[in-house]
């Protein structure tokens, strides 16, 4: 029987930084999460992180997931170190791939806030990027995202560096988008905030997906202007006073540790 053998990537806990190896771990685990969630498309999307000040001075560099991989064979090792352009700085035997960084690398760059950037193409995040009027406020999830979410065109495979402008023009600030014909994406100023973000938009989504298909948004019942700014201005899990994301996603982490049957599964490798 034919099996197709991972390149052998050594351990790199003691060949970094403390801070550079604690971002791979939190990374690594988040894309195990991903997988936990469903939240995968083949070896497709992307989480980046960027790395903190403390280890690449002020060089901007990132992390993300090596092209080829589940999202469920990701490790703290084999994440792949890159600065802005999509090139390799750690001498990874793995590819990167350029359509999914060009966005990442977009908002990167030019939104001070923005270290982490996730980006899925779940079935209720791309249906509902392909309605003409998007996710309406009908449900207890987008009440949490009034005035927060960013709508951008679609114009295609994202592999093209003019469209950056156009894409950060459509942003703006709002850290949830909905790319038209897409999918969805966020970000965030840490990991656990930008979970947090798309986490309530994936939900807002599959919500509506479910309440359409049972008669149609005729047949729905909006939520007000005054009642879903209330909503989120009540709403605290994406505020950093609050853990922002940070206790859902340690749960999860939980869980994803559970799971992990045999040490040479783990993602802390």
């Amino acid at each position: 029987m034919l099996t197709h053998q991972l390149p052998t990537v050594r351990s790199l806990q003691h060949e970094v930084h403390p801070k550079e190896w604690e971002s791979r771990v939190q990374l690594a685990a988040c894309y195990r999460v991903f997988a936990f969630l469903g939240w995968t498309e083949m070896i497709y999307n992307h989480i980046t992180l960027r790395l903190p000040q403390e280890v690449s001075g002020a060089e901007k560099h990132f992390l993300i997931n090596p092209f080829g991989l589940h999202y469920s064979e990701v490790t703290a090792s084999n994440l792949v170190k890159i600065d802005l352009k999509g090139k390799a700085l750690d001498g990874s035997p793995y590819p990167v791939n350029p359509a999914g960084f060009t966005v990442h690398a977009a908002i990167h760059d030019s939104l001070p806030g923005a270290h982490c950037v996730m980006h899925t193409h779940t079935t209720a995040g791309v249906s509902v990027a392909c309605l003409k009027d998007g996710l309406q406020q009908t449900n207890f999830y987008t009440a949490q995202l009034h005035d927060m979410i960013a709508y951008h065109d679609f114009e295609g495979i994202t592999i093209h560096a003019d469209e950056a402008p156009r894409l950060l023009k459509s942003i703006g600030n709002k850290q949830a988008v909905i790319l038209r014909n897409h999918g969805l994406l966020s970000w965030g100023a840490t990991l656990p905030q930008t979970f947090a973000i798309l986490w309530t938009l994936q939900r807002a989504c599959e919500i509506q997906l479910a309440t359409f298909s049972m008669g149609g948004a005729q047949a729905v019942i909006p939520v007000s202007e005054d009642i879903a700014a209330k909503c989120t201005r009540d709403a605290l899990q994406f505020n950093p006073n609050h853990g922002a994301g940070t206790d859902v996603l340690d749960a999860l982490i939980r869980q994803v540790d559970r799971s992990i049957v045999r040490p040479e599964e783990s993602y802390r490798l």
